[in-house]
């Protein structure tokens, strides 16, 4: 029986969830497995990769064959120096503690990695979120002076218009003034 690791598809449609199995090579894609040995989420960025390292070393010495992207996911969790670690202490070429000791720092320098990536994804987000804002305050800016403006001339507007009503209305009383007095003239002249 050959033993793959593999990628067994949960979730929903169009957000894909997936386990990280040891399956047989000749089972369904979803299908029966020996073991679960981990999560991978790619909905998320970065993707979260939940892996049970011990577990996964131990089928790779007995010999599963990861797929392309299971392969993937294993070295990205460091599953598979762990392995090439085990393969030089079985050979005499490094002690355990050496082999823990480099795992523990590729580890942690891969650690630092994915933190820097965070850290640029976060600061991106608030970059864009701070342009954005800055943008709308511009353009509420302008739309206040622009409704200022169109305000200020109803009023310039308007305000002609008043001055000719007044203008005419004082037109029209000193007219009618005049032939008054003229009237008032001849009445005490008579």
């Amino acid at each position: 029986m050959s033993v793959k690791i593999r990628l067994q598809r949960h979730g929903k449609k169009g957000k894909p969830f997936y386990w990280v199995v040891a399956a047989d090579a000749r089972s369904k894609r979803d299908g029966k497995y020996l073991e679960k040995i981990g999560t991978y989420n790619p909905n998320t960025n970065p993707a979260t990769v939940e892996l049970n390292l011990d577990s996964a070393v131990k089928w790779l010495h007995n010999g599963a064959q990861p797929t392309d992207t299971a392969r993937a996911i294993l070295s990205y969790k460091g599953a598979l120096l762990k392995h090439h670690l085990d393969g030089g202490i079985r050979k005499g070429a490094l002690t355990q503690e050496q082999a823990d000791a480099k795992l523990a720092a590729w580890l942690e320098a891969k650690a630092g990695k994915v933190d820097a990536k965070k850290d640029g994804l976060t600061k991106a987000q608030a970059d864009a979120k701070a342009k954005a804002f800055k943008a709308e305050q511009e353009v509420n800016a302008k739309r206040l002076a622009a409704a200022a403006q169109a305000e200020a001339d109803a009023i310039a507007a308007a305000t002609p218009a008043v001055e000719e009503e007044v203008a005419e209305v004082e037109a029209e009383a000193a007219t009618e003034e005049a032939p008054a007095a003229e009237e008032n003239n001849e009445t005490t002249e008579a």
